[in-house]
């Protein structure tokens, strides 16, 4: 799922005024208060389209990734668990 994220708000949530700066802010946070803001901001958001040739920096954190594009806007790519994974083992009998 990706997600057009507000930049103001974004860069307000993590104290920082730019996206080259919100790396080292996330960085130096517990992952679990990074996935608490990200999932945080992320409530009620529709998806939208990214076009991955327009990336111009990205940063990972857990299961969240953002991506500033060209245009200047801040995506949030939300990694969604593997639902056909099976992790029974089949019956021997």
């Amino acid at each position: 799922m990706i997600l057009l994220l507000n930049k103001d708000s974004l860069f307000s949530t993590f104290g920082v005024d730019s996206f080259q700066s919100l790396d080292s802010a996330i960085n130096s946070m517990a992952p679990s208060m990074v996935d608490y803001y990200l999932s945080d901001l992320s409530n009620g958001m529709d998806d939208s389209y990214l076009n991955k040739r327009s990336i111009q920096d990205s940063i990972t954190a857990g299961d969240f990734s953002l991506y500033l594009d060209y245009d200047e806007e801040v995506y949030l790519e939300i990694e969604e668990a593997n639902a056909s994974l099976e992790l029974e083992t089949g019956s021997l009998w």
